[in-house]
């Protein structure tokens, strides 16, 4: 089977610099894989062939940079699922890029920041939780449609508090936060994430100091939510104030505190039931698509823990 390329720069782009993707590409397709000048061959026939390098190559006319591991994986992922690349009513422009699911999960987590107050989102890393929820929320500030972003996560881990960290409240917090200043400069730049802090439109918080807050058109992004409590998920959820959205993500097998029964979100997730405008979505291990790496990674933990529970 042989595909042909009507652009050189595309197939380089699909390909990498020096055909350095061909090597992954045989390891999807368990096929050996050659090129002869704009050919690409494969030593079987398998129709899902095709449809991947198409697909890849309708993407490639849009970037200036060659597809990464990671990312052949998440069209292959996505392919397998039956999402792949597909522009829907769910799918974003943030900042000239676009976002789309990946996976039938992510179509349904991204139909629920549309259409939901209240969006749970749980599940392991490499889902997506927090790409698309950052996603969507510079999506609603850049276009104009809420007025700010909000970012707020408990701090348990190593048993440091604010305190013992320099700088002001921003400077504190800003390394727990660290993970979603990553998804915002995959879309913008450190400098626009700078500009938008400065004139109000991203703003950090600790969680205990949202205490008494009443937050209008804003989207607010609480993070390793896990490791909330009862009290401060309550608090949490109540100051939503007019035309704001709160998205709720965490990953119950990695809860930091002291009982485990204690997490905020496991209480949430078991009482609020039934409530329009309030939705759950949640991910599985099957839902990885960050890389086949991680998804093995993953896999390996949780039949370890598995055992741990059985035992």
């Amino acid at each position: 089977m042989t595909i042909y390329f009507n652009d050189v720069s595309e197939m380089e782009k699909v390909l990498g610099i020096n055909d350095s993707n061909l090597a992954y590409l045989e390891f999807l397709f368990s096929c050996p894989l050659s090129t002869r000048g704009n050919q690409l061959i494969i030593g079987k026939d398998d129709e899902r062939f095709p449809k991947l390098i198409s697909q890849l190559t309708q993407l490639a006319k849009d970037r200036l940079e060659p597809f990464s591991e990671s990312e052949l994986y998440m069209e292959w992922n996505a392919m397998n699922e039956g999402a792949s690349g597909a522009v829907s009513e769910y799918s974003l422009i943030v900042s000239g890029r676009s976002v789309w699911p990946k996976s039938r999960k992510q179509k349904e987590y991204l139909a629920s920041l549309f259409e939901n107050q209240v969006v749970f989102a749980t599940g392991p890393a490499g889902t997506g939780k927090t790409f698309l929820a950052i996603a969507y929320a510079l999506n609603q500030v850049l276009s104009g449609k809420k007025q700010k972003l909000v970012l707020t996560r408990p701090v348990v881990e190593a048993g440091e508090s604010l305190g013992f960290l320099p700088g002001d409240l921003s400077q504190k917090l800003n390394p727990y936060l660290k993970p979603l200043y990553d998804a915002m400069e995959f879309f913008i730049t450190p400098y626009q994430i700078k500009r938008m802090e400065d004139a109000g439109q991203i703003e950090i918080s600790p969680l205990a100091y949202m205490r008494g807050r009443s937050l209008n058109r804003s989207v607010v992004i609480l993070d390793e939510a896990q490791n909330t409590t009862k009290g401060q998920m309550k608090m949490f959820l109540t100051r939503l104030g007019e035309d704001s959205k709160a998205v709720i993500t965490g990953d119950l097998t990695q809860i930091d505190l002291p009982k485990k029964n204690d997490s905020g979100l496991v209480h949430a997730l078991s009482l609020l039931h039934d409530i329009e405008g309030l939705a759950v979505v949640q991910f599985s291990r099957g839902d990885i698509i960050r890389s086949r790496l991680v998804k093995a990674i993953i896999a390996c933990y949780q039949e370890e823990e598995e055992k741990d529970w059985n035992a």
